[in-house]
């Protein structure tokens, strides 16, 4: 937290790629745009023009880092200072869209990770927003790092480590299998019920077994959350799709549930960058509320909700409309 005269200015990291994107939407739309981490990043800068300092941390392409800051150069509550091209190694990634949720991916370049190097002068940071897609993107070094060096809140959406990709650059999902090596330094997990199946395994499955009932339902979730804050980990919290978001967490010895309805927006245009969102979201209502995990989540459904109404970053509102959205839809912020 920094102070600016009489004002006080909280600092909110967010880490990992700035894909170059190209995506075909369900609808048939082109769309090309740097993706990822600049989503909540601007929702965040729409939301508080001057309380907030936002660091996207971020390795790019030498030819696409210029285009980059020059995007994101209107925001000037966002420093530009931690978006690096050193190493001119940069995500490029394709997405089509089969449905608005079903994507096929293809990538065709990949970052350097962030390693603490990369965040050693960001510990006065109030919150750490980690956005892998693959699973090179992080090392557990950093976060060991961070939380070793800062009081700030570790945020981590399992994206990241349950998607690896081929050498012919096809994306593809896999187990997270060190992850409860990664739980200690971890205060949030997110992730999507797709993703929750790359994490949790009954014990008595096979591979063989287990890839016979891969469907979407929740009835895995109670034990992947028991398992989770069993392991250190201080909340997970499971975004279901249309239906909100589900929050675990550990009272007294018992695991809790709490649900978070969704913002159900009738007119669709592009979901890319919704996750994103909502962890930028979730950061902002914690930081906001001390640390009320339901009205953060309210905070966080309905920046993802505003990311679905377009293709640009006009999408994102202020303070004002954000909490005015979500009074008129859950009664109260």
């Amino acid at each position: 937290m920094i102070n600016i005269g009489n004002m006080t200015k909280r600092k909110i990291a967010i880490l990992g790629p700035i894909p170059r994107d190209t995506i075909i939407t369900y609808q048939g739309d082109k769309i090309k745009n740097y993706g990822c981490i600049t989503h909540p990043a601007v929702a965040l800068s729409k939301l508080e023009e001057s309380h907030l300092e936002i660091i996207p941390v971020a390795h790019v392409r030498k030819n696409d880092e210029a285009p980059i800051k020059e995007m994101l150069q209107p925001y000037s509550q966002i420093n530009l200072e931690h978006i690096t091209s050193d190493q001119d190694r940069g995500n490029v990634i394709r997405l089509e869209y089969v449905d608005q949720n079903k994507r096929m991916e293809k990538q065709l370049g990949m970052m350097n990770p962030i390693v603490p190097e990369d965040v050693k002068d960001l510990m006065d940071c109030e919150a750490f927003v980690f956005l892998p897609i693959s699973d090179f993107e992080i090392t557990l070094e950093t976060l060991q790092f961070i939380k070793k060096n800062s009081k700030g809140i570790i945020i981590f959406d399992a994206h990241g480590p349950t998607n690896g990709v081929a050498t012919d650059g096809t994306r593809f999902h896999k187990f997270w299998v060190d992850m409860k090596a990664w739980l200690p330094y971890i205060d949030i997990l997110k992730m999507n019920l797709e993703e929750s199946q790359c994490c949790y395994v009954k014990p008595e499955y096979s591979l063989d077994e287990l890839a016979k009932e891969q469907k979407l339902d929740t009835n895995h979730l109670p034990d992947l959350a028991e398992e989770c804050l069993n392991a250190g980990l201080k909340t997970l919290i499971i975004t279901v799709d249309a239906d909100g978001c589900l929050i675990f967490t550990k009272e007294e010895g018992k695991i809790k549930q709490t649900k978070v309805p969704s913002m159900k927006m009738e007119n669709v245009v592009d979901t890319t960058g919704c996750g994103d969102t909502f962890a930028g979201g979730l950061a902002y209502g914690l930081l906001n509320n001390s640390g009320d995990l339901i009205v953060a989540s309210k905070y966080a459904n309905a920046l993802a909700a505003r990311r679905t109404q377009g293709k640009t970053f006009d999408v994102f509102k202020t303070i004002q409309e954000t909490e005015k959205m979500m009074i008129e839809y859950y009664g109260s912020i």
